[in-house]
């Protein structure tokens, strides 16, 4: 299963310049997904993270694997009215830099649901070099809306 950006839109509040996944290549609803970030020099972290040596911000790479992995819990028709938070981060590596001009390839495999909690774990690539590894807690809570 393959997501765009808007259909992205339509699973997770998170929008510009929060929205840190442009496209969702392969998704096992509940189980896993894997995601792409295209990264321009545009980008309104470059601006102000070393501007003569942009670096993508190590919390934005596990903030962009933990969006995919609330795609793949939201994807599950009894979690879709739910708000997918961060409940924790454990064993983050950072491995690498992430510069303007790479695709950071991000996966997230859900490895344990427990009522409204998922955990799991992410890597995220560059060039099929992992740049950043996380083991990620997330809390589904009611949306307000």
């Amino acid at each position: 299963m393959q997501l765009e950006y808007t259909d992205i839109q339509k699973i997770l509040p998170h929008r510009y310049p929060f929205l840190l996944v442009d496209r969702i290549t392969a998704m096992e609803p509940g189980l896993s997904a894997e995601g792409i970030k295209q990264l321009s020099g545009n980008e309104i972290f470059f601006q102000g993270h070393f501007p003569e040596e942009p670096v993508f911000p190590g919390v934005l790479q596990i903030e962009a694997l933990a969006q995919v992995g609330g795609v793949a819990l939201l994807s599950l028709e009894e979690n879709r009215d739910k708000l997918p938070l961060f409940a924790g981060v454990d064993k983050v590596r950072f491995r690498g830099v992430v510069r303007p001009g790479d695709t950071l390839h991000l996966s997230t495999k859900i490895t344990k649901k427990r009522g409204d909690f998922g955990f799991g774990t992410g890597v995220a690539k560059v060039n099929d070099e992992i740049v950043c590894e996380a083991e990620l807690m997330f809390a589904l809570i009611d949306s307000e809306e």
